[in-house]
């Protein structure tokens, strides 16, 4: 993992993006490929790791531990462990997490709106008209 200077002007540009910017904070702590897709997975229920890991069979291992990590590290999930053998993990969305669902039904209706698929498709109505 890449760690940068504390005077690098990169690392200081994205810091005063992230203090002024509450889109470039949100899209910092939900964006990439994988964190909306955990997110919604947990939006109606809390989930086992297994569970997690079957709703997203492309996602490695590695990656998904990385996500959930994250994810907890900015307080959008709760990783509750029961003191048994085999452990028993759950994850869930905390109030936090829990506030992201609409912003991210507004994403997934923008992106079914604009997808190329869907603009194909206008193209081709308007073409047919």
């Amino acid at each position: 993992m890449y760690i940068a200077k504390e005077s690098s002007t990169n690392l200081q540009n994205k810091q005063m993006l992230m203090d002024k910017c509450p889109v470039t904070y949100t899209l910092e702590r939900i964006g990439g490929r994988w964190k909306a897709l955990i997110l919604y997975h947990l939006s109606n229920k809390a989930l086992r790791y297994g569970e997690l890991k079957r709703a997203m069979p492309s996602i490695t291992e590695k990656m998904l531990i990385q996500q959930l990590k994250e994810l907890e590290t900015d307080k959008l999930l709760l990783r509750d462990v029961k003191p048994v053998v085999p452990p028993h993990v759950t994850y869930s969305l905390t109030e936090a997490g829990m506030a992201l669902k609409p912003v991210l039904q507004a994403m997934a209706t923008w992106g079914l709106i604009y997808s190329a698929d869907a603009v194909y498709n206008d193209v081709v109505k308007v073409a047919e008209l």
